[in-house]
């Protein structure tokens, strides 16, 4: 066979065409997630702007037919020719990868991107992009058709501003949908609100008549963010302790406060990058509070009350913080920067943070005393944890005796091929034991309401008779234990009834899954089944429908009224026969299954903390302001 491979093969991209050829290599995903990516890219070059003092004002607007226009009050990008490419900074800036000031360290001491590739990808996957600078007394204008320049930089009229807008329409080509969140984006604006006080972000969403807008502002940066993260929790001292210090070019914010709830909620950022894998900065924190609590622990003589050390999990019960760092090269691992590879960080963070709150609680005896107390009373919770652990644990994986008696196992021992049904009642969990592919579906029926986990402690949680059978069954352990490694089963499929009470179980487990096995959410492995909430016999045939809509357009494709048809409205799961169950509910070709996801951890935490939680006014507040959007308040 002829060999003709020779370099007529060797394909040289120009340009950005490797960008358009390979978009996910750049932005993740042509999903959702790149599209707003491609907002967060352009936002975070205003972003770098401020935190170099030279922005003060950032504005994204999402216009009719999907165009996304931002804004900023910065410098202006150059556009005096480059000494090497020979054409206008900007153009440079805007179609050529690894290109930008974020590589100068007298432009830029600290800077978001880490490969300085960002505008130039939107550009790229943009079926048009314009940009209109600002800058020395001019107003510069440059047009581009999926990242190439149509005509040089013009100047286009005078301004005594200085600032740069970039507008474009993202790519149909590359997107399948243009469909912008307002909620996603508002989200993520917020929290670089947050992270660089005293910017002020806005949003408009002008693609319909009802237009909508926020504008975000926090004078008191993440402690800001603390007051909004534990504003419907319970706190036990005043104010969050807040403190920044910079230390060896490295600009550490901190900010934290315990409350009354049993669940620790920490957020890193490094460079305002969310490092939702943590890294050096938070390890250093950690270990910081960890040290400190346990010095003031001796010295206050209160550790007679204890055989052992405070615990980091023990510290970190009912802890809310917020820990941003700012570095002049941060080293993220991986390509998505979840986590902070810079190992000098971690000592930084250590030593400020010891520093900090010794003086701090030095300052204030009733606030150490009040956290102190608290964290006791958790180290005597993880030991009677411990031991409930050890009742919940399996002796091997083939051992019946450590797997709830009520839990219909299915034959597949692959977890990648098994699925879990946690089945509301002892009904429905019949019928679905009898309708299920024993091959792979596991039935595990559970009775009466659960525990709700945001108000108690994970002693109570692990002893729970409705929540034991669950961790025992999923086999990864919760809490500090919980691994995802030993899960049994990669699908977890909640399935209740279409009413409030079934909602509310949905409610309860989602609580618990999200406070103490949030991995199982995070890694795409909880769904929620759909239920069908009508059965319509036409001419002896048999019809199901999930909601109204879909019932209507049954009966309209007959050409039917309700009148002239039987429908069944479905009040449980356990009115369905077992064949009715698995043909409408469980066949994996033909159900309706959700998959939750975690786009906002922030916002997440605060609803289970509204809906959860002890204080009733918040949730008040919450079903006031929301009671006219609700629709089938009966399902």
């Amino acid at each position: 066979m002829q060999d003709n491979y020779n370099a007529q093969n060797i394909q040289i991209l120009k340009g950005l065409e490797h960008v358009r050829k390979r978009p996910s290599m750049y932005i993740g995903t042509t999903g959702q997630d790149g599209l707003h990516h491609l907002v967060y890219e352009v936002v975070d070059n205003s972003i770098d702007e401020a935190m170099v003092g030279h922005c003060s004002k950032i504005s994204v607007i999402m216009e009719k037919g999907n165009i996304i226009r931002v804004e900023d009050d910065g410098r202006g990008i150059p556009v005096d020719m480059h000494p090497i490419e020979k054409v206008s900074a900007l153009e440079v800036v805007m179609t050529k990868l690894h290109a930008g000031g974020k590589f100068d360290k007298n432009s830029y001491k600290v800077s978001g991107g880490l490969h300085g590739v960002g505008v130039s990808v939107v550009n790229a996957l943009s079926e048009w992009c314009d940009v209109e600078v600002r800058r020395n007394g001019e107003t510069y204008f440059q047009r581009y058709i999926r990242g190439v320049p149509v005509k040089k930089v013009q100047i286009t009229g005078k301004s005594d501003s200085t600032g740069t807008v970039t507008r474009y329409k993202a790519d149909t080509r590359v997107f399948k949908n243009l469909n912008y969140s307002f909620d996603t984006l508002s989200n993520r604006l917020r929290e670089l609100a947050f992270l660089n006080k005293g910017i002020q972000i806005s949003i408009v969403d002008e693609r319909s008549s009802n237009k909508k807008s926020h504008l975000f502002k926090f004078k008191g940066g993440v402690k800001s963010f603390i007051e909004y993260l534990n504003k419907n929790k319970n706190p036990i001292h005043k104010n969050p302790i807040y403190f920044e210090s910079i230390k060896d070019q490295v600009w550490v914010e901190i900010a934290l406060e315990y409350n009354e709830s049993y669940s620790e909620t920490i957020f890193s950022f490094a460079n305002n990058i969310n490092t939702k894998e943590g890294g050096t900065h938070l390890v250093g924190f950690k270990s910081a509070v960890t040290r400190t609590l346990n010095d003031f622990l001796k010295r206050l003589n209160l550790s007679k009350k204890l055989n052992e050390n405070l615990s980091g999990d023990d510290v970190r019960e009912g802890l809310t913080a917020v820990v941003s760092v700012k570095i002049p090269e941060p080293q993220f691992e991986g390509q998505t920067k979840a986590k902070l590879g810079n190992s000098e960080v971690k000592g930084i963070v250590e030593s400020i943070v010891n520093e900090k709150l010794t003086f701090y609680f030095e300052e204030n005896p009733s606030v150490i005393k009040k956290i102190l107390e608290k964290s006791i009373l958790a180290a005597k919770a993880r030991e009677a944890a411990r031991k409930a652990r050890e009742l919940t644990r399996r002796k091997s994986f083939l051992e019946s005796s450590g797997l709830p008696g009520k839990l219909a196992d299915c034959s597949e021992v692959d977890p990648a091929k098994c699925e879990l049904y946690i089945v509301e009642g002892d009904s429905a969990g019949g019928s679905a034991k009898l309708g299920r592919d024993r091959q792979f579906q596991a039935i595990l029926p559970l009775w009466g309401k659960m525990l709700n986990v945001e108000k108690t402690r994970i002693d109570k949680v692990l002893s729970n008779e409705k929540l034991m059978p669950i961790i025992s069954t999923l086999g990864t352990g919760a809490g500090t234990n919980f691994d995802i490694d030993k899960l049994r089963y990669h699908k977890v499929i909640i399935m209740a009834d279409a009413d409030v009470d079934g909602s509310h179980i949905r409610t309860l487990l989602l609580t618990f899954f999200f406070r103490y096995m949030q991995d199982l959410i995070e890694n795409g492995h909880v769904y929620i089944a759909m239920p069908p909430l009508f059965k319509i016999i036409i001419s002896k045939k048999e019809y199901y429908a999930y909601d109204e809509k879909e019932r209507n357009k049954i009966l309209k494709r007959y050409n039917k009224s309700s009148d002239q048809v039987l429908i069944q409205r479905y009040k449980g799961l356990g009115e369905m026969n077992p064949d009715q169950l698995w043909d409408t509910t469980m066949n994996p070709e033909r159900r309706n299954i959700t998959l939750i996801t975690l786009e906002d951890a922030v916002e997440a935490d605060v609803i289970f903390t509204t809906l959860m939680g002890e204080n009733v006014e918040p949730r008040r507040r919450f079903i006031e302001e929301n009671a006219l959007s609700v629709s089938n308040l009966d399902i």
